[in-house]
């Protein structure tokens, strides 16, 4: 039986099968009556799309979308979709998608009414401060993947066309006010799809696991997460419509979003320049990292993957893990190079640099520096 339920942590979430014919009441609670469905150029005409763009019509919401988004969205992108708002007179958002389609739907909300120009708003110390916290509109988000779990998060990470960085921004406001967990909308992901983005949610719960940092909570789910993952991503993927696997494989996603508020690491301070570079799925590029990552990190990190070893459903503690992760991508046909995906080493003093400068290479254990990210970087393209 498919699981279902209302939750409120970390935000208000409808979750369960068909549970998208509830959009016009969550529009209605946030306050939303002219909305504007961001999604990206992919899912644009798919079904699931056109079904929800009708519930919208049909409950007099319109059926406004705009769709011109890349699969590592830009601020070309973003400054298309602000004008589509704007012009549009629209007084909120639907994130609809995956990564892509939630992040620059986010980031739409956020800068319709904004006067400083995006990059302003990095992640940096108190920089989101800069931001007219009372022009913010609304965001209803709509996962129709199971990988970034940026449905439940504050940030969205934007790649600068011109200098090829992923830049993370983050307001607290751009917390969607309410999500809409369906898996019956995830039912149609082609195989490597639904891989990448379950071992995206997968990459997000192993190293908000290894951080160093504390938060006891986040250190719990991202527990939870990984068991969750191994468990239900081997059904997804050998049959994409069993709707059980694919609920748990939502919830898995939203929990490493929310688990990695402990913090990330290399396998992400790589993927981050090497998706912005050679343009490849975000979360197939982390599950490549992995074991390279695990490898660096094994002094420091060994001892807790022994304990949760064994809860997670794995034999032989850290080193079991370790061969498990290796096996697991395998069983899923994820290339063991990114040269495969299209990568190089053209411009490795640049990935290099790019890396170091992550925002998630604070939550690393081993300190990272050029030259265990440069060895890191040859080990994995």
């Amino acid at each position: 039986m498919s699981p279902t339920g209302n939750w409120s942590y970390p935000t208000a979430i409808k979750f369960g099968a068909g549970r998208i014919s509830e959009l016009p009441g969550a529009l209605a609670q946030v306050g939303i009556t002219k909305p504007l469905l961001v999604t990206d150029r992919g899912l644009a005409g798919m079904e699931i799309t056109q079904k929800t763009l009708t519930i919208m019509e049909e409950a007099g919401f319109g059926r406004a979308m705009f769709a011109e988004v890349d699969p590592n969205p830009t601020e070309k992108n973003l400054a298309a979709g602000v004008a589509a708002y704007n012009d549009g007179g629209h007084d909120g958002v639907i994130a609809f998608g995956g990564g892509s389609g939630l992040d620059l739907g986010k980031m739409v909300a956020f800068m319709a009414g904004q006067t400083r120009p995006l990059w302003d708003f990095e992640d940096i110390g108190d920089w989101w401060t800069r931001a007219n916290a009372d022009v913010i509109a609304p965001i209803v988000a709509v996962p129709t993947t199971a990988g970034t779990g940026s449905e439940v998060g504050r940030a969205s990470v934007i790649t600068n066309s011109e200098t090829h960085a992923k830049k993370i921004i983050f307001h607290p406001k751009v917390l969607p006010g309410v999500v809409i967990a369906d898996p019956e909308l995830t039912v149609g992901m082609p195989k490597f799809i639904t891989a990448g983005t379950g071992l995206d949610a997968f990459a997000h719960c192993v190293e908000a696991f290894s951080s160093p940092h504390y938060h006891p909570m986040s250190h719990g789910i991202a527990l939870e997460g990984m068991r969750l993952v191994i468990e239900n991503l081997p059904r997804a993927y050998a049959d994409g419509t069993d709707i059980e696997a694919r609920a748990n494989m939502m919830s898995a996603a939203a929990m490493g979003a929310v688990a990695f508020q402990k913090g990330l690491g290399a396998i992400h301070a790589l993927s981050h320049p090497i998706g912005a570079f050679f343009n490849t799925h975000h979360g197939t590029t982390n599950a490549v990292c992995m074991p390279a990552v695990l490898e660096l990190n094994a002094p420091l990190i060994s001892d807790r993957f022994d304990r949760a070893a064994s809860y997670i459903g794995i034999e032989g503690g850290f080193d079991g893990f370790r061969k498990f992760v290796q096996d697991f991508n395998d069983s899923f046909e994820i290339p063991h190079r990114l040269r495969d995906m299209g990568a190089n080493h053209n411009n490795l003093d640049e990935l290099v640099s790019a890396a170091l400068a992550d925002p998630s290479c604070g939550g690393n254990p081993v300190a990272l520096t050029e030259t265990n990210v440069k060895a890191l970087f040859e080990a994995v393209i």
